[in-house]
């Protein structure tokens, strides 16, 4: 399906009705690999409509010249969540830079956010990035992208990886991302951190991002559980799905309490 949000037309995927939950992907892939990792988590709950666009310049979501920036890239998905949720609040999911624009929708508008989950968190700021380490299988299958991004390397992770993630590089706009990623930092959030109920998952493996910088959020969260998974890379919704699972359950109860 697509949706016009300003200048661009959003590409997404959707499943369920109910309440809307936004899920947004990383850098240099497309939906198909947060719909695989969260449509697990969200499917067997009852009342959920699930929401997965491709963010601009990825997918089947162009990018055209006017997005200069990181802050127009959010502008973007403020206008794509107020017209998919049709002013309904809506939950807020984002993986790595998905949580880093999950972060900033949320701040500049807490009142449409419902809740807030950032998984293996894009973060300026990030320090005590690990050095990469396979912790399950030989470390010798599959090309060198899955090789440095999965910590556990079997074959059903490598099935993940061809299926879900790599077959998004073909649809990659380089020159877009590249003029986005010149602005990258986002513009300070006019108003203070949010609120709501969060939840903040990071992988101890992490060689992308890293988990120190996420710990810091718990502060800046009064409602935030915070978990640090050991054996879990940046891939950590693909290597630990159980756990994620179980995380993810307890945010949406907290969610439904605040209701």
């Amino acid at each position: 399906m697509d949706l016009r949000a300003g200048q661009v037309v959003v590409h997404y995927a959707e499943h369920g009705t109910g309440r809307p939950v936004l899920v947004l992907h990383g850098a240099g892939v497309d939906h198909r690999e947060t719909e695989a990792c969260f449509e697990p988590v969200f499917a067997g709950v009852a009342g959920l409509r699930r929401i997965y666009p491709d963010l601009p310049g990825m997918g089947r979501t162009a990018a055209p010249e006017s997005l200069r920036s990181a802050d127009d890239v959010l502008d973007t998905l403020l206008d794509f969540a107020d017209a998919a949720s049709g002013g309904t609040p809506y939950l807020l999911v984002g993986h790595s830079a998905g949580a880093y624009f999950a972060r900033a929708m949320a701040e500049r508008h807490p009142a449409r956010v419902a809740g807030l989950a950032l998984v293996c968190p894009l973060l300026p700021g990030l320090r005590d990035v690990p050095e990469h380490r396979v912790v399950a299988g030989s470390g010798g299958i599959g090309d060198d992208v899955f090789r440095s991004y999965f910590v556990v390397q079997t074959p059903e992770m490598l099935d993940r990886y061809e299926r879900h993630v790599a077959p998004a590089a073909a649809l990659v706009d380089r020159a877009a991302l590249e003029r986005i990623g010149e602005r990258w930092a986002l513009a300070p959030a006019p108003a203070a951190d949010y609120a709501g109920p969060t939840v903040i998952v990071a992988g101890r493996l992490d060689s992308t991002v890293g988990y120190a910088a996420a710990t810091d959020l718990a502060g800046h969260y009064p409602r935030a559980s915070l978990a640090v998974l050991d054996e879990a890379g940046h891939a950590l919704p693909h290597e630990q799905p159980e756990l994620l699972r179980a995380l993810l359950g307890e945010w949406l109860a907290r969610v439904g309490r605040s209701r």
